[in-house]
């Protein structure tokens, strides 16, 4: 689990970040999880935009990412979500 000072820390990092996935319609399947996995491996910290007709709540499709990925929850703001996960072969971003 992050600290709320290792949260700030993430969100500041991910504050000029745009969002490289978005959850449509369809809502949150097998291939956008695999696919998120990858780029949390790549680059850790990113952003993924909830469309206005996504089916399920914003917070519902957080949960499942992060359930799915095994990423932290850093913020959820307006249809954003930010997601955390340290590399494993790529660790770039030293936690506070």
């Amino acid at each position: 689990m992050l600290t709320g000072k290792q949260k700030r820390f993430l969100r500041s990092k991910a504050h000029h970040l745009d969002p490289i996935f978005q959850v449509g319609k369809g809502g949150v399947n097998e291939n956008m999880i695999k696919q998120i996995a990858e780029a949390l491996e790549a680059r850790e910290l990113f952003k993924v935009s909830v469309l206005q007709n996504c089916e399920e709540d914003k917070t519902v499709v957080a949960e499942e990412l992060a359930e799915g990925t095994g990423a932290e929850i850093v913020q959820i703001i307006g249809n954003t979500i930010v997601l955390y996960k340290e590399s494993v072969e790529k660790k770039q971003i030293n936690l506070p």
